[in-house]
């Protein structure tokens, strides 16, 4: 069980990245990753460039074929003539061989078990070629793209994800190979976080201590984006797991790394120790709500019966925890509480996302109430509405599961994004994804009802769930064919006058 006291960092092994160390007693790396096409040696370095100014000292790479991987190494080469010691990470989806090509060039290798056989020796040649150059290994699993011999066994899960990472670091360690790092990704806040939780308690089983990327893929854009990335990454960071984050935007990638910052600093000022009398009251594995109270309120909603608890110290999670666990009655509802003197309303949101989406994440909590004095009730009402849409327990607008976008998005996703916004954002309990490419797409917006996916440049796939209704249809035609195809599956309401 998870300490559910106090904030206490888990215990892992320190892994050299390059010039960066992760794990260990370092503090959480921020990093992220290029939207540029790889093959633009100019274009990725400039923007490397402005991430690692931006204070993202970790920088990933897309590496789809040979061309991309071959071309790292004039990327990398720049860089070090311009005077920066970015770690450089090459992302390998599909072809593994390319894998091979980009471990001469880079840092890290990061490689997906999805794409990969384990009957053919292609981990372990990998594997010491890494050790040859130094070069460490991310097993990053995606929810969305678990091999069809996992997915056939255990189903979209979070146990499946963990099958699949712990097949692979089973042979790392069978190998000596300590240069590991391990990522568990989902667009779905829940999904992640249980299967981050079941990842730890599987590997320390197994005497595992390999430091763990934490991010919420395709999190979206603007505020909603970063008060996803905070409920899911922050429920993580509160129970002291996490040694480098990403936060997934679908803005330009130095945008991201201001949000993980203030995530990062968050928590390494968290300390205070709270008495858990019940224990027993709490799974972090398993869902459910503990009172009868099935959709929670905001701070201006009726909420007569509801016990208010307040937290003031600087570990909110824990204290709220505590308090809820240690109720006389148990299944007594309970409206948190927690002040924020932030003047920016970004700031106070990622903040109290990080602090309170967790509760609600993990069923504890009934209500929200966020009091932050410099800010207008409106915008308060908001930011409470997301956390509870982030952590899953309320859904009051569209949800739009966008990706951050790489070198293999194969449109302006950004200004697609909007353009969907636009249209859509007055639609109820609906949830659209606009994915870049197939690599991840299809699975990782497998939560939605409708998907908007990059098929080839200029074409669009879109589809119902996870059926494809149209395939390879023209971009210009492809958001008035996603309203027609909303339509006629009866989800559509005309937008208010007001």
């Amino acid at each position: 069980m998870f300490d559910l006291t106090q904030y206490v960092r888990r215990p892992s092994r320190s892994v050299p990245v390059g010039p960066i160390a992760i794990g260990g007693e370092h503090p959480v790396v921020v990093q992220s990753m290029t939207n540029t096409s790889t093959l633009d040696t100019e274009g990725s370095v400039a923007q490397i460039e402005r991430i690692d100014r931006a204070g993202g000292p970790v920088v990933r790479l897309t590496a789809q074929g040979r061309r991309e991987a071959e071309n790292l190494r004039e990327i990398v080469a720049r860089l070090r003539a311009d005077g920066f010691r970015t770690a450089v990470v090459a992302d390998i989806h599909f072809v593994p061989e390319v894998a091979s090509v980009a471990a001469e060039y880079v840092d890290k290798v990061r490689i997906n078990p999805g794409n990969y056989r384990t009957d053919r020796g292609e981990l372990e040649a990998l594997i010491e070629q890494c050790r040859r150059r130094g070069v460490a290994l991310r097993i990053g699993v995606n929810h969305g793209s678990l091999s069809k011999r996992i997915f056939d066994r255990y189903g979209d899960t979070p146990e499946g994800m963990v099958a699949a990472a712990m097949e692979f670091l089973r042979v790392c360690k069978a190998k000596a190979f300590d240069r590991v790092v391990v990522s568990m990704k989902s667009s779905n806040t829940r999904v992640m976080v249980v299967a981050y939780r079941l990842l730890v308690e599987a590997m320390e089983a197994e005497g595992m201590d390999y430091p763990i990327h934490l991010g919420v893929t395709e999190a979206g854009d603007g505020l909603e984006g970063r008060i996803k990335s905070a409920v899911g990454i922050g429920a993580l960071l509160a129970d002291g797991i996490g040694d480098t984050i990403r936060v997934s935007l679908t803005e330009a990638p130095e945008n991201e790394i201001p949000t993980a910052r203030l995530l990062v600093a968050h928590f390494a000022r968290r300390a205070g120790r709270f008495e858990v009398r019940h224990p027993e009251r709490y799974s972090p594995f398993a869902y459910r709500r503990r009172s009868a109270v099935q959709v929670p309120v905001v701070h201006d909603e009726p909420h007569e019966g509801f016990r208010l608890l307040e937290a003031r110290s600087e570990n909110p999670t824990a204290e709220l925890r505590a308090a809820i666990l240690n109720l006389e009655q148990p299944d007594e509802p309970v409206l948190v509480w927690r002040r924020y003197d932030d003047a920016s309303l970004e700031t106070l949101a990622v903040r109290a996302a990080a602090d309170l989406g967790p509760l609600f994440l993990d069923g504890l909590a009934d209500g929200i109430w966020i009091d932050a004095p410099q800010h207008d009730a409106a915008a308060i009402r908001e930011v409470e509405l997301l956390i509870l849409q982030a952590a899953r327990v309320r859904f009051s607008r569209t949800e739009y599961i966008a990706c951050p976008s790489c070198g293999r998005t194969l449109y302006d996703i950004e200004r697609t994004l909007a353009a969907i916004r636009s249209k859509t954002s007055h639609l109820k309990n609906l949830r659209i994804g606009v994915m870049g490419c197939i690599v991840n797409g299809p699975g990782e917006m497998a939560d939605a009802d409708y998907g908007y996916v990059g098929a080839a440049p200029g074409r669009i796939t879109l589809y119902k769930g996870r059926e494809v209704i149209e395939r390879n249809i023209p971009q210009e035609e492809a958001l008035d064919r996603l309203i027609e195809l909303i339509k006629a599956h009866g989800d559509w309401t005309e937008p208010s006058a007001d």
